[in-house]
């Protein structure tokens, strides 16, 4: 299994968790761990993916933002400190400087084009279309 396919198991669980507590969809920003969920999207594995570790079918919708990402920390308390790979693109390479500000400080602010939502594969794209990349 790659570090982002284990990462995508992650986000997906931390996902069901705060459903389950009816806080907001995390956000995700990073390109590489996306670049996974997306080709797993409305597959069937997709859907075990999803029962097996947020207990549920979790869908996704493009939702474009930035800011702090506050899920971080129930990440960090079930499987400690992100690693590299959320602070990598799609083409692997690394944001030295957010990795850098994460390390120091604890906390990341991020951009992010999209976040899950709960039931259903895809959402529509609502974003005007000059915000959609």
């Amino acid at each position: 299994m790659s570090t982002e396919t284990t990462e995508l198991r992650r986000f997906l669980t931390i996902t069901g968790q705060r459903f389950d507590n009816g806080q907001s969809a995390p956000e995700m920003f990073s390109p590489a761990v996306d670049a996974v969920w997306h080709e797993l999207l409305g597959t069937p594995q997709y859907a075990d993916l999803c029962q097996e570790t947020a207990g549920r079918l979790i869908g996704h919708a493009a939702t474009g933002g930035r800011g702090p990402n506050a899920w971080v920390t129930a990440y960090e308390e079930a499987y400690g400190r992100l690693p590299e790979v959320w602070f990598t693109d799609a083409d692997g390479n690394v944001d030295q400087e957010a990795i850098a500000r994460y390390r120091a400080t604890g906390t990341v602010v991020a951009e992010w084009d999209c976040a899950p939502i709960g039931g259903g594969d895809v959402a529509p794209d609502r974003r005007p279309e000059t915000a959609r990349r």
